[in-house]
């Protein structure tokens, strides 16, 4: 048994990583990893790879879990946006920018659009770079069916696929920027940041204070962005800057540093392409303690009264 712990803990931060991308749940992830633990450790087989066998079981458990958690999706109040990871476990250095995009908002909802198996093969043999034999034997297909999936899998995301600033040190110097102008309430500042399309969009899921719809255009987003955030300060909420899903972004925490939302930005040519706020605190709970955002909702209508 010992040498079967120590084999799943080296391979833990990979088993997760597979399952987030694949389901785009931090806890139904870890649910995932700890129930094929269990199968890895009650099996009486001799396992001859370990790799093998829990990648293909934490693998099938979700697509398991994917399959009902796509129904629910469906009934979702507002826009769905999977729950923030502040960090990914995986780790690869020669990889580590495309691993970033990989597991990046806009990235998992492109993967929405296909099937959980389609998915599943997608993210094992184009993230992970399985080779189709253990695509297949963790999906329980044959190498030829694999094949037509991962075909299907990339031509669809290949018709969407998000693009990212590939100089990270000038991506992270524009998301310091922004977080400087919005904190200040530079509405110049901030729509000088802004692509000329760019998409503000939160997912509350009916459990929290969210917009009624997208907000769209650098000079709606900054006049939003400026009027709002000051006086979110003002009520002592704090923008902690942490990167989101490999992402730039940030924390935002209220007076007693509970959480109330995310901020996740897509940057790409000098500008802030797509500006994303999870605020559902089903989501958000693998953080901390969560913050009251109906609340807080009440009390920044109060502190604006003065200015409206």
């Amino acid at each position: 048994m010992e040498n079967r712990t120590e084999e799943f803990q080296e391979l833990r931060p990979m088993l997760f990583s597979i399952a987030y991308r694949i389901l785009g749940s931090v806890g139904e992830a870890e649910d995932a990893v700890q129930e094929a633990w269990l199968r890895f450790a009650g099996s009486p087989a001799e396992i001859r790879s370990p790799k093998a066998f829990l990648s293909a079981t934490v693998t099938r458990i979700s697509i398991d879990v994917l399959r009902s958690a796509r129904v629910r999706r469906e009934e979702y109040v507002g826009p769905w946006f999977p729950e923030p990871l502040l960090a990914d476990p995986y780790e690869d250095p020669v990889r580590s920018a495309e691993l970033a995009d990989s597991v990046s908002m806009a990235a998992l909802l492109l993967l929405e659009r296909l099937s959980p198996l389609e998915r599943a093969v997608f993210v094992l043999r184009e993230v992970f770079d399985f080779g189709f034999p253990e695509v297949a034997a963790a999906v329980g297909r044959s190498e030829a069916a694999c094949r037509q999936l991962a075909v299907r899998a990339r031509r669809h995301m290949a018709e969407g696929r998000p693009r990212f600033e590939a100089d990270r040190r000038g991506r992270d110097e524009l998301a310091a920027r922004f977080f400087d102008a919005l904190q200040e309430g530079d509405l110049a500042g901030l729509q000088d940041l802004l692509a000329a399309d760019v998409s503000l969009v939160g997912d509350g899921g009916g459990k929290a204070p969210q917009l009624a719809r997208a907000v769209l255009g650098a000079q709606h987003v900054a006049r939003l962005l400026a009027a709002v955030f000051p006086v979110l300060a003002r009520i002592e909420v704090t923008c902690e800057r942490h990167e989101v899903n490999g992402q730039p972004g940030a924390i935002f925490r209220d007076r007693h540093g509970k959480v109330l939302q995310t901020f996740s930005l897509d940057i790409l040519d000098g500008r802030v392409q797509a500006i994303r706020l999870v605020l559902n605190p089903d989501k958000l709970g693998h953080m901390g303690p969560v913050a009251d955002a109906w609340s807080i909702s009440e009390e920044l209508k109060r502190a604006r009264r003065p200015l409206d």
